[in-house]
Order: structure tokens, then sequence, then C-alpha cells
């Protein structure tokens, strides 16, 4: 089977991350595609992040009622920071047999070079980068390279960052989540005051 992986810190998980999920899922006939919650994201460690097990049941509340989507609770599990060749090497041993596709923004290819082992991370999977409409990576080094893929996916104006904003001011975010995450994010008062 191809399977798809799309980690990040999804805090909080919402339409944007469900919507180019899924069209890259059609796009590329994968499968399975699976959210990977980070513990500790290498490239934000100074930064403060929502408690792991919120994020997890936030997602897993985000992909319900889609069966070609799954949540993995890996890297909150293992603990400690996440890095993304760890995880492929886990997967790639319990899942003997299938094809790994990597979704990373246009933001990650540019760093991708400073990830721990990127060329292992090419070796184990086929790094797709969805790209919005009419733009291009800058990272010309891996056009033309077959172990990386450019899908288009729909620009969608939503970030975890400015849901968290509407949320601390006491604006609706009704439409941007699913139902079922705003409605978690409600019953245990998450973002409600400036972290730090």
């Amino acid at each position: 089977m191809n399977v798809g992986v799309f980690g990040g810190t999804f805090d909080p998980p919402h339409i944007g991350h469900l919507i180019v999920g899924e069209h890259v899922r059609e796009a590329l006939g994968l499968g399975k595609l699976i959210f990977v919650p980070t513990a500790i994201p290498p490239h934000k460690q100074d930064q403060k992040i929502t408690d792991s097990h919120h994020r997890l049941s936030m997602l897993r509340l985000a992909t319900g009622g889609n069966l070609s989507l799954s949540v993995s609770p890996y890297e909150v599990e293992k603990g400690g920071v996440s890095y993304t060749v760890q995880t492929l090497t886990e997967f790639k041993q319990r899942m003997q047999g299938d094809s790994f596709f990597l979704l990373i923004g246009m933001d990650n290819l540019a760093e991708f070079r400073t990830w721990r082992e990127p060329d292992k991370i090419l070796s184990l999977a086929t790094v797709v980068v969805m790209t919005r409409p009419g733009l291009r990576p800058g990272a010309d080094e891996f056009l033309g390279d077959p172990r990386v893929r450019l899908v288009e996916v729909p620009a969608i104006g939503v970030a975890s960052t400015f849901l968290r904003q509407r949320v601390r001011e006491g604006k609706s975010i009704r439409y941007l989540v699913p139902a079922e995450v705003e409605e978690y994010i409600v019953h245990h008062r998450l973002y409600v005051s400036t972290p730090g």
C-alpha cells in the first residue's frame, strides 16, 4: 500500500490540514494518510506548545469518520524531540512492504537539508512537497529528483497561530476547525491565556 505520512504540531488541527492532506491522498492514490503529531518539534524546542495528549485527541476527533485517515501516537508516546527519520524508520519496520510518502510544506523544503539525516529520509520515503497555486519551491536542488514530488494543493488561509490568537481574543473559530475540535477546545479551555 502507498501510505502518506503527515507530521506536525497540529496545535490545533484545522480544516487546512484536512483539506491539503485529503487532496494529496487523492492526487497520489494513497491508500492511507497517517497524521503524526510531534512530541517536541526539533525546530520549535524554544516554543511552548499545547500538551501532546490534547493535540493527539483533537487530531483523532478531526480525522474521525474518514477511514482513509488515521492518527499515530508514535512520536507522542516515544517522547522527547521528534525526528522524522526515526519515525519513518519505525513505520518502515512496522509496515513492511508499504511505500511511504512524506508530506511537507514548501517552507519545510527550504530547510530540509538541516533536518536529521535528510538523505536517509529520502531513502525511506518519497518527499511530497505541497505547493500553492502559481508558486514553486525555492530549493532548486530538489527539482528533478525522482524522490521528490510536487503536488499543488488549494491555498487555505488558515494557520494554527491565527486560531490560537482568535481563541485568546474570545473570537469564533467555527468552520475553521471541525466542530468536534472546537467543542474540545472550549471544554478544555485551551488557548484562552497567552502561553509563556
